[in-house]
């Protein structure tokens, strides 16, 4: 039996109304569990780019791949393991006022784990972290000791380390469209 790994999957598609819905529909036709989505625009003017990380084997990665390129509006889609990427995820932590007085508990923590204060109210302070996802979840571990109103973390962002893919393919298509006109295809 092939074992499961973590995949980050990133399809490219037009910015059109209901799109989420079918490339989310693709995974959960094939009982796929999304463990993050993050969508956003792309560097190219018009694509937009869904970033999704899923736990499967190989070869239900590449079903996957030609199924959601079946879809229209979506332009290309590529997956990538966690050696073939940068990534990254942000995680807000909403712990209360109080713990910071009377110790400097709290301060070893989030200097600790490189976070930072972004917000002071009365009753709460917001801490951001980012990071992995094993250290994000690190500091909600010590936070939980010492109290924590509220937790939230992004999906994964990731760019990869190979040259963009997805440029050198449009530029492929572009090139045949090109090549097709001038033959009169």
């Amino acid at each position: 039996m092939e074992a499961k790994n973590k995949y980050t999957i990133t399809v490219f598609t037009e910015n059109n109304t209901g799109l989420l819905a079918r490339v989310v529909s693709v995974f959960t036709r094939r009982h796929i569990n999304i463990i993050s989505l993050t969508t956003s625009e792309s560097s190219d003017p018009g694509i937009h780019r869904f970033t999704i990380v899923v736990n499967l084997e190989l070869s239900s990665v590449k079903k996957l791949m030609g199924q959601l390129e079946k879809q229209i509006d979506v332009i290309k889609a590529f997956y990538y393991g966690d050696d073939e990427i940068v990534y990254q995820e942000i995680a807000l932590y909403k712990v209360p006022t109080e713990i910071f007085s009377g110790s400097n508990l709290v301060e070893k923590i989030i200097r600790k784990y490189n976070a930072r204060v972004l917000r002071i109210e009365e009753e709460y302070i917001v801490i951001e972290k980012t990071g992995h996802e094993k250290e994000t979840k690190a500091l909600l571990e010590e936070l939980k000791v010492v109290g924590i109103f509220e937790f939230v973390r992004s999906g994964r962002v990731a760019i990869v380390k190979p040259m963009e893919r997805l440029n050198k393919y449009l530029q492929t298509i572009e090139r045949e469209v090109n090549e097709n006109m001038e033959e009169g295809v």
